[in-house]
């Protein structure tokens, strides 16, 4: 699901350095050491934050095709892979990435069968636009504390910037469980049709 949504890194950095009490900005100019700090600081909680794993940044069975060396290329924005479960190829195989690549250490070799698809479960670092408004929420809430921390070190400034990264958390849980449709029945990913009793429909009648 969309939602609307159109805060920027540079709004995101404004509202850290808002929270220790400094002017806001017009650019990310990095010369600016408060501002470099604030913004160093927004990606690191955001390649933090992203690592978790959520609905939104985890994909399952995606194919990767190895080149004609018969290798597997990692791309940049891949934070985890592993191979899938789903597929009898991958099995007696244990991937790694090493030197930018895919090793098995189970063959104790870069080497997969060329032109071969592999189908892998994979967790993504997106770019700021492409978060989702909760999770950016939650993510600039938690730089201000760490921003706060580096910049200030006022005791109870941190207590009250702590409570705020955990009402956005709460809210970024409440997204993660709405999007991600989680069900104890055990329906496959994808597959899940269980329609939960509303007692509202009876009205209907």
């Amino acid at each position: 699901m969309a939602f609307p949504d159109t805060q920027t890194e540079l709004q995101a950095v404004n509202q850290i350095l808002a929270s220790v009490g400094q002017a806001p900005v017009t650019t990310l100019e990095q010369t600016n050491p408060d501002v470099a700090l604030a913004y160093n600081t927004l990606q690191q909680v955001s390649r933090e934050v992203q690592s978790e794993g959520w609905t939104f940044n985890k994909e399952y069975n995606y194919p990767l095709t190895a080149d004609a060396n018969g290798e597997i290329i990692i791309p940049d924005n891949i934070l985890q892979m592993d191979l899938s479960i789903d597929d009898v190829y991958n099995r007696n195989k244990d991937p790694i990435r090493r030197e930018g690549k895919l090793y098995d250490r189970v063959a104790h070799s870069y080497i997969w069968e060329v032109g071969k698809t592999l189908y892998f479960d994979i967790m993504w670092l997106f770019e700021w636009n492409d978060l989702p408004p909760p999770i950016k929420d939650y993510i600039t809430s938690r730089s201000a504390v760490i921003g706060s921390q580096r910049m200030v070190g006022d005791g109870q400034q941190y207590q009250f910037l702590q409570q705020q990264e955990a009402f956005t958390r709460a809210m970024a849980l409440q997204y993660e469980t709405e999007q991600g449709d989680y069900t104890f029945f055990g329906h496959p990913r994808g597959g899940n049709y269980y329609v939960s009793y509303k007692p509202y429909h009876a009205l209907y009648r």
